[in-house]
């Protein structure tokens, strides 16, 4: 069975940091982009990242570069977003997504692209 599941989510403060794992089972998630996104409720969901599966190369978006970044241990099947400094608006249910495409310069900010998705995690940032 294909499955993409995140986990990490949870109560951080202002300021505060977290990380968020994405683990696969039953395909190799480093033969795929992987995109992380998020989305609060009545809002558009956001693309925060898009990984190449070539050169692991990350694009991330204005709102969260510097803070936030993407790592993958291919032994675990395993990416993880790990996000610094982070404000009460990151909070957002995040999920990741193993991406049929790469990320090219012009779509990469696509936040409906198809692949494997994962089911999100809840990240609250409230004091």
């Amino acid at each position: 069975q294909l499955q993409l599941v995140e986990s990490g989510g949870g109560l951080v403060q202002p300021g505060g940091s977290l990380t968020l794992s994405c683990a696969a089972s039953g395909f190799t998630l480093d033969h795929y982009a992987i995109g992380w996104f998020r989305q609060t409720p009545g809002q558009d969901r956001e693309t925060i990242s898009c990984t190449r599966t070539s050169s692991g190369m990350t694009n991330y978006a204005d709102t969260v570069t510097g803070r936030f970044t993407i790592s993958r241990d291919n032994a675990k099947n395993t990416v993880y977003l790990q996000m610094n400094s982070l404000k009460p608006e990151d909070t957002a249910v995040y999920y990741c997504a193993a991406l049929f495409q790469n990320c090219g310069p012009h779509t990469w900010r696509d936040s409906y692209q198809r692949g494997y998705w994962g089911q999100g995690t809840q990240v609250t940032v409230s004091s």
